[in-house]
């Protein structure tokens, strides 16, 4: 994963409580160590995840990552952190365009192998890495989920999809559409989105 993806509101020039006085801390270090714990954590998953691996990686010494973080789970969880997408901003002149933009936009995201990795490892060690999993789904799922769901409720608002449509539903139906491509053996032809919520729609929209 790019180094430039990822940032952390905790790590980056924090000064978190029993912290000795010293030199200041490295942006760049930081910057270094979560972008290296992302890509070990997309290959291996947070069981086989290693700080020594992590400092090996980023070019710095395991003390260094220590004084950040007091194990590697606080360091992986403002890794995480990191993690949330751009999505376009839903133009609210028409809400199957604005669907096809978003859709289009998260499964060009799902369609990096280190995220699709990185979903199916959280997700088969999630039991043993709870707070892991609440991480990723507070900074990447939910954001995607609640711009999906304003552009529904728009429009049942505005008449564009009956009124008895089930926002709930068909926000885990467009999320389900994406899963589906992740682990699709081809990649989703260039119209995939497009098509999903034309689908999708049929069924919504105001008769």
């Amino acid at each position: 994963m790019a180094e430039s993806t990822v940032t952390s509101s905790r790590a980056v020039g924090a000064t978190g409580p029993g912290r000795r006085p010293g030199r200041p801390r490295s942006e760049r270090a930081d910057q270094a160590i979560l972008a290296a714990a992302l890509d070990l954590l997309s290959e291996v998953g947070p069981a086989a995840l290693g700080v020594e691996e992590v400092a090996a990686r980023a070019g710095v010494g395991k003390a260094t990552i220590y004084r950040r973080w007091p194990g590697k789970e606080e360091m992986l969880l403002d890794a995480l952190g990191g993690l949330a997408m751009k999505l376009p901003e839903p133009q609210g002149r028409s809400v199957r365009a604005d669907l096809t933009a978003l859709l289009t936009a998260i499964c060009r995201e799902g369609a990096d192998p280190g995220r699709a990795r990185l979903f199916a490892l959280l997700l088969g060690e999630g039991v043993h890495y709870p707070r892991l999993v609440a991480r990723y789904v507070e900074t990447v799922l939910q954001p995607r989920r609640e711009m999906v769901r304003s552009v529904l409720r728009r429009g049942m608002g505005t008449g564009e999809l009956r009124e008895t449509a089930d926002i709930e539903a068909a926000a885990f139906l467009l999320e389900g559409a994406v899963l589906a491509s992740m682990y699709s053996s081809q990649p989703p032809e260039p119209r995939y989105a497009r098509r999903v919520v034309e689908e999708l729609l049929r069924g919504l929209a105001a008769r």
